[in-house]
């Protein structure tokens, strides 16, 4: 288990390095310059000395690799530096924006598993072919909805049609139902989908057939071993989910207007504030790479079988191969046996 561990902390970190360096390359490859766009127009009111201090600080004339050891460095140590547009601390920003994020990202995962819940239920449940068809097909129907599209118009109906969440003077609660219903439809339907299938891989089992043999109900057994069975896949593209949802919720929140993580990269790309863009993708990456290792130890919790398998690993020696079942002995053969006497042949004359 302790190799396990340390095997998926160094791939974390192999993974956040590798996004660090292609962020910063493809930063630095942009046109222009965030320190030129932000500090040499005449509205910013500073000399020539005051500009030429900011881009030392920034080491903006200095080669491409000691910008990136000199950034590299900072964020090891947790410091990220300034924000080109406001010089304000870039940790600062983070955690303003982050709450927002963290908020959508959790109440739109809790609706999304929620609905792919009741969808694959209804699909096991519903007696008539062209129910069950229509429940099975819906997955793919709300993959196929753009986030920004379905965002507009529940705008439009529940906020400008039926009034019932206001769009200016909202509480907290109220300006998060719509953007959470928002992404919990895109990402439900993967979620169903790998539901439904993997519920249908357990059903076709042979020890769910035998139970079914003995006189189970089938909410029993889909409620004590279905479920059960199917949950590894499910909790795999889970992890996934909840990863990219925390990282990327850039649409959504441009489009209802909220002040998170997204609308705070999109204002940094369209002014080059490259220490914030930075320090977003590595706080992604971060959030993506733990979501994804925590969800690869509770495998063994929702399997025990890998809970077995990994103890007799771990209690085998290293460099050992697993040992062959021995065969089963022979019977052991008398010395002494009575011969088998062949039939005798009886010859009947036919008159």
């Amino acid at each position: 288990m302790t190799r396990y561990l340390l095997s998926r902390v160094g791939q974390a970190a192999l993974v956040l390095w590798v996004a660090y360096t292609a962020t910063f390359l493809l930063l630095s490859a942009l046109p222009g310059d965030g320190i030129m766009i932000k500090f040499e127009s005449p509205e910013a009111g500073l000399s020539a000395e005051q500009i030429t201090l900011i881009r030392e600080y920034y080491k903006v004339d200095s080669p491409l690799l000691i910008q990136y050891l000199h950034a590299a460095l900072g964020a090891l140590k947790g410091e990220f530096g300034y924000s080109i547009v406001n010089a304000q601390p870039v940790s600062e920003r983070l955690a303003a924006a982050l709450p927002q994020t963290v908020a959508l990202g959790l109440t739109a995962f809790a609706l999304a598993v929620a609905l792919a819940a009741v969808i694959a239920l209804v699909s096991r449940f519903a007696r008539l072919g062209w129910l069950r068809g229509a429940v099975e097909s819906l997955p793919s129907l709300l993959a196929s909805l753009p986030v920004f599209w379905l965002g507009l118009i529940l705008i439009q109906v529940f906020s400008f049609e039926l009034g019932w969440i206001p769009i200016i003077g909202a509480s907290s609660g109220q300006a998060l139902i719509l953007p959470a219903v928002a992404v919990a439809v895109a990402i439900s339907a993967p979620l169903a989908q790998v539901f439904i299938r993997s519920l249908d891989q357990v059903d076709a089992s042979p020890f769910i057939q035998v139970v079914r043999a003995k006189g189970a109900s089938a909410w029993w057994t889909l409620t004590r071993h279905s479920v059960k069975n199917a949950l590894l896949p499910t909790a795999t593209i889970a992890g996934l989910l909840l990863g990219e949802l925390i990282a990327g919720a850039v649409v959504t929140e441009t489009v209802f207007g909220r002040n998170g993580l997204g609308r705070l990269v999109t204002d940094s790309v369209e002014a080059q504030d490259l220490p914030v863009i930075q320090a977003v993708v590595l706080l992604a990456a971060a959030a993506f790479v733990t979501i994804n290792l925590v969800v690869d130890l509770l495998y063994p919790v929702l399997d025990p079988r890998l809970r077995r398998t990994g103890a007799r690993r771990s209690a085998a020696p290293p460099g050992s191969r697993p040992a062959r079942p021995t065969e089963p002995a022979p019977p052991p053969v008398h010395e002494e046996q009575t011969p088998v006497r062949p039939e005798a042949k009886v010859e009947v004359a036919v008159p």
